[in-house]
C-alpha cells in the first residue's frame, strides 16, 4: 500500500504541456458560455444517420459545420496574431483543430481547408482523423496548421469548461455534455435537448463583442440548424 507511481513526461504529453504553457502565458484568454436548445439538432442528426447510415455522424459533425458557416461572417475568430511583423493575419481558409484523447494524450489534427467541404466530406475526414488519432499514426503535417479547434467534453459528461487556445490560433470552442433539461418553448415549459458552448479566445485578436456575437450567431444555427446543410 501507499508509495508512488513515477510516468517519464515525454512524446505526446510533453509536447502538448508545451503548448499548453506557452499559449496560456502569451495569448490573453477570454471565456464565454452559452447555453443552447439542441433539439432540433439532434432531431436533424438522428434523420440524418438513418439515411446516411454508412457516415459517422455525430452532435460534433453538425457543430463543426455551423461553425464553418459562423466563422463565414466572423473572420476575427480565424486569424492569427504575428509578432514579429506585426501584423493581424486573417486566414481565408479554415483548418478546424479536433482535440481527440488517446492513450498517448491529448492530439489535436486538423482538417485541412475544412471550409471547402460538404457535411459528407467533413464526417468522413473527421472519423479517419480520429481513428488515425487514437491508433498513434497522426502524422507531422496534420498537426500543423491549424486555424480554430473544436473539443468535445460533453463525451465525458462535463457540462461546461475553460478550453486553453492552440498556440498560434484565434479560438476554441468546447461542446459539453448534451442532456435532458426544462426549458422554455413559447412560453411554455418543456424538456429539450440543451448543452452549453464555451469559447476562449485570443483577446489580442477578438474583442468581447466579435466573440459574443460569433458565439450568439453559432447558437441561433445549433437552434435552427437545416439552414447549415444549405447554405
Amino acid at each position: 500500500m501507499g508509495g508512488e507511481t513515477r510516468i517519464p513526461i515525454a512524446g505526446v504529453r510533453k509536447h502538448t504541456a508545451a503548448a499548453m504553457v506557452r499559449s496560456a502565458f502569451t495569448a490573453p484568454h477570454v471565456t464565454e458560455f452559452l447555453t443552447v436548445d439542441m433539439t432540433a439538432t439532434m432531431e436533424l442528426l438522428a434523420e440524418l444517420k438513418a439515411k446516411f447510415p454508412d457516415l459517422k455522424l455525430t452532435p460534433m459533425t453538425l457543430v463543426a459545420r455551423m461553425v464553418l458557416l459562423t466563422l463565414r461572417s466572423h473572420p476575427s475568430l480565424n486569424s492569427t496574431w504575428d509578432e514579429q511583423a506585426g501584423e493581424i493575419v486573417i486566414k481565408h481558409y479554415v483548418n478546424l483543430g479536433v482535440a481527440a484523447a488517446t492513450e498517448r494524450g491529448l492530439v489535436v489534427p486538423n482538417v485541412k481547408n475544412a471550409n471547402g467541404m460538404s457535411l459528407r466530406e467533413l464526417a468522413i475526414a473527421f472519423a479517419q482523423l480520429v481513428t488515425t488519432a487514437r491508433e498513434g499514426k497522426t502524422a507531422p503535417a496534420d498537426m500543423s496548421g491549424g486555424t480554430f479547434t473544436l473539443t468535445n467534453i460533453g463525451v465525458f459528461g462535463v457540462d461546461a469548461g475553460t478550453p486553453i487556445i492552440n498556440p498560434g490560433e484565434a479560438a476554441i470552442l468546447a461542446l459539453g455534455s448534451i442532456a435532458k433539461r426544462p426549458w422554455v418553448v413559447h412560453g411554455e415549459l418543456a424538456v429539450r435537448d440543451v448543452t452549453t458552448l464555451a469559447l476562449s479566445f485570443d483577446h489580442r485578436l477578438v474583442d468581447g463583442e466579435q466573440g459574443s456575437k460569433f458565439l450568439a450567431d453559432l447558437g441561433a444555427l445549433l437552434t435552427d440548424p437545416r439552414m447549415a446543410l444549405v447554405v
